[in-house]
This record gives structure tokens, C-alpha cells and sequence, in this order.
């Protein structure tokens, strides 16, 4: 199984440990770096800092969300980082949540399934140098191409529902974030069931401890909570065996209360917890769901900056 690592972007750690881990990654060895966008760095300006700053890792932006970046906009800036570092981005697009797009940004979250599917449309040819020519529901795009040298980037979805598996089928790459591999493997049969040529690569973001403490632990319990309740996750988890924490998370309690309830186990069923034979193992049963692809986000904490030790231990 090819392994990356994708940037944990913790809101609650310093935010130049992204960097620490882009570096700690293309020292070690990693195929690929995913730089996302969350209330930092912007992800354009980040990917190039890490481009300038590693040797080889390969550098994917996204997943940006196609609500607040259009394809014009997606397009210019993968191509500024790639001619700026001096080899290849790609690049990732998704919804994103109502708290990302509606909450900071102020846009509309509504037809998100199809502005997803016209962005993948309008981006293609984008990136391959051509001039913009589209015209949909949700995007248009007319008149421009880039100056800069195209940068023919491989174009991925993130994915979760049927819609955006459909959208997926149709890119080069579909990626899921924060999945069982029981959930996976359906997913997985869902694309191939919806492609009508080659079948895109599957990619997973797998949060990722090894030997974890309890900052580590709790540090992950705090990202699964916005989850619990959300359609499709809470029945997710329900199937893993944790209906009645999505139960008590559907009632709405304090997040502090909901964050006490989870189990390791919960969360051991979407993460890589243990020690290094553990962890193999959960990627084994990810492979064995079809996913080719495992991009590592390593918990940061005070007694691993950056999770470089889980980097460091998983690498090979």
C-alpha cells in the first residue's frame, strides 16, 4: 500500500508545525504530502512553503471546497505552486462543511453535489492549458487560461455520499476521510459500480498514533465529535457498534459531555491507534477494502511535535 501524510492542521497546536511534518515526511520517505485549508495557512501559500522547503515529496492541494474557490481561481494557484517549487501538484476538491463554507466564508452551501461535479468539469481542462469554456448550473467560467505552464495535475474528489462517489468516478482519484473499512470497501464498490472506464485510485485520511498518550487520545476524540450526528457518519458508527453514542450525540448535549462518552473503541474503528504491528494490521484491513492509497495525519502533541515519532515509526 502506497502511504502519504496528510497535515493534521490542529487548531489547538502551533501552526508552523505543518511544516515540521511536511519535512519530517519527504525525509522519510513519504510519496506524497496532502495540504488542506482550514483557519491558518492558507493552502496555496502553504504547499509552496513545503515545496521550497522538501526534495522530492510529491505535494497534492485540497481538499479545497468548490463553494469558495472556483475552478479559475483552483486552477491559477496550482499551477503558481508548481511553477514555484519546480515539480508537479496536484490537486483535491470536495463540499467542505456548512461551518467552513457557510459559517466562515458566507456561502451558500446549497446544489453542493452539483457545483462539486461542474467544478470537476471545468477544472480539467483548466489544468491541461485550455481555455475556459463552461457554463453550468452552479459554475461558469468563460475566457481564460492560464499564462503560467499548465500544470496537468491529477484531479481528486473528496467523497462520502452517492452523489460525490459518482462525481469521483469520474476524476482520477476519490478520497475518504474519517471511514471504518467496513464503510470503505462499500464505497469502493460503489465507484467501480459507477465508472465507466478506468477506476480512479481510493485514498484514505487515517488519523494516526503510535503508542499514543492521552493528549494524543483526547486530541483525536475532539475531531470525531462534530461527526457522530452527521447523516451517513452517525449510521457509520452505529453499524460499528457505537449506536448509542450517535444516540446521545443526535440529542444535542455539550460538546464536552458528548467528547466524555466516546470510546477508544469508537475511535479506534476510524483511526491507526497502537503500536507499529497493530497499526499494520488496520492498514491491511484498509487494503483489504480496496483502498490503495493511506495518507497518515499524525497526531501532534507536546511529547511528538508535528507526530513526527508516528512518521518516523510508520515509514517503509
Amino acid at each position: 500500500m502506497r502511504l502519504g501524510v496528510s497535515l493534521g492542521l490542529w487548531q489547538d497546536r502551533p501552526a508552523d508545525e505543518a511544516l515540521l511534518t511536511a519535512r519530517a515526511a519527504d525525509e522519510l520517505g513519504y510519496d506524497e504530502v496532502w495540504v488542506g485549508e482550514m483557519a491558518t495557512y492558507d493552502a496555496f501559500a502553504l504547499a509552496t512553503a513545503i515545496g521550497l522547503s522538501t526534495g522530492r515529496i510529491g505535494v497534492t492541494v485540497g481538499p479545497l471546497a468548490v463553494a469558495v474557490r472556483d475552478p479559475m481561481m483552483i486552477a491559477m494557484g496550482v499551477a503558481s505552486v508548481a511553477d514555484l517549487i519546480g515539480r508537479p501538484v496536484n490537486v483535491a476538491v470536495g463540499t467542505s462543511s456548512p461551518l467552513v463554507v457557510e459559517g466562515w466564508h458566507g456561502r451558500s452551501r446549497a446544489r453542493a453535489a452539483t457545483a462539486l461535479r461542474e467544478a470537476v468539469q471545468a477544472l480539467r481542462p483548466l489544468l491541461d492549458g485550455e481555455k475556459s469554456d463552461f457554463s453550468g448550473e452552479c459554475l461558469k467560467s468563460r475566457g481564460y487560461h492560464l499564462r503560467l505552464p499548465a500544470p496537468r495535475s491529477e484531479l481528486t474528489v473528496a467523497a462520502f455520499g452517492a452523489s460525490a462517489v459518482k462525481t469521483a468516478a469520474t476524476a482520477d482519484r476519490m478520497v475518504l476521510n474519517l471511514i471504518t473499512p467496513a464503510s470503505a470497501a462499500r464505497l469502493v464498490c460503489d465507484l467501480r459500480a459507477a465508472c465507466e472506464g478506468t477506476v480512479p485510485r481510493v485514498a484514505a485520511w487515517v488519523t494516526a498514533a503510535v503508542n499514543p498518550g492521552r493528549e494524543a487520545i483526547d486530541r483525536m476524540r475532539r475531531g470525531i465529535v462534530g461527526y457522530l450526528a452527521a447523516p451517513g457518519y452517525g449510521e457509520m458508527f452505529t453499524e460499528a457498534g457505537f449506536g448509542d453514542v450517535v444516540e446521545f450525540a443526535r440529542t444535542r448535549p455539550h460538546p464536552r459531555e458528548l467528547l466524555a462518552a466516546i470510546p477508544e473503541g469508537l475511535l479506534e474503528s476510524v483511526a491507526l491507534l497502537g503500536d507499529v504491528d497493530a497499526i499494520r494490521e488496520r492498514l491491511a484491513a484498509y487494503a483489504e477494502a480496496g483502498v490503495d492509497e493511506v495518507a497518515l495525519v499524525p497526531a501532534s502533541t507536546d511529547a511528538d511535535p508535528g507526530g513526527v515519532a508516528t512518521l518516523k515509526a510508520l515509514a517503509g
